[in-house]
């Protein structure tokens, strides 16, 4: 865990209304909004850039089209003033985007990333973006996913899918850390006052 954030941003990723419809799996993680929302206003409380990703699918009758009403942020998210937002169509926010050329911009070496799901769209950003150099911290109890079929005709439940990703990540990828975490090393590093 870095003692100084002047080179970090937090990246939100996929904080959208439609992983809420009953066409989605059911997903284990109920403190995922709490702690994004946590992480959001500590961050913003120290000063420090935020860039929101938003994933705005291009398949046919996807809950995550940019014309469906699931395509909005959960309550709470997305940008607020001047914070950029990235949107995406495939898994990493690296792909058809900015996000590199604003990063590099800001003078970025460390990412700080949550969202849904652990396993998609969150695990193929921290890859690519440790790939591409940065110092990759994933807040897995800001993350969650879904049930997964096996291919044999079980399911594989959403909390096995979330640590089995974590575990992969954290080995090679990404620092691992939790909510509290992250907040009380912001708090200490003097960026913000504690409440």
């Amino acid at each position: 865990m870095p003692s100084d954030f002047t080179n970090a941003v937090l990246l939100p990723i996929d904080m959208q209304k439609a992983f809420d419809a009953p066409s989605w799996p059911p997903r284990w993680n109920k403190t995922v909004d709490a702690n994004g929302l946590l992480l959001i206003e500590t961050w913003r409380a120290a000063g420090r850039p935020i860039i929101h990703v938003r994933h705005d699918s291009v398949e046919p009758n996807s809950t995550l089209g940019p014309t469906r009403p699931g395509n909005a942020f959960r309550e709470g998210f997305g940008p607020k003033g001047h914070e950029p937002l990235v949107t995406k169509s495939v898994n990493s926010a690296f792909i058809g985007t900015d996000l590199d050329l604003r990063l590099r911009r800001l003078g970025v070496d460390t990412i700080v990333a949550f969202g849904i799901s652990t396993d998609m769209c969150v695990s193929t950003t921290v890859r690519m973006g440790a790939n591409l150099g940065y110092r990759m911290i994933l807040v897995e109890d800001a993350c969650d996913c879904f049930d997964l079929p096996d291919g044999r005709g079980g399911t594989i439940p959403a909390e096995a899918v979330h640590a089995t990703h974590v575990a992969t990540l954290g080995f090679e990828f990404a620092r691992i850390v939790a909510t509290r975490e992250l907040v009380q090393a912001l708090t200490a590093s003097g960026a913000v006052v504690a409440a």
